[in-house]
């Protein structure tokens, strides 16, 4: 499991939030615990797509390693 960081801000009635690691990963709501659970969905689905993308301009002859910060 990894740990990202939400930034999350009331706007008038809305709620919203960006994830700092992954750029384009943002959610409105209108309530904090819609928007909470709106973001991880959402990052979820970007880091599943950004996999498949990596995988694919790889081709089929690569190698995964795990990073480390």
């Amino acid at each position: 499991m990894s740990t990202y960081t939400a930034v999350v801000k009331q706007d008038g009635d809305w709620w919203i939030d960006w994830v700092e690691e992954v750029s384009g990963v943002n959610a409105q709501e209108s309530t904090r615990e819609e928007l909470l659970a709106s973001l991880k969905v959402v990052l979820q689905e970007a880091l599943e797509m950004n996999r498949a993308e990596a995988r694919a301009a790889a081709g089929s002859s690569y190698e995964e390693l795990a990073l480390a910060l």
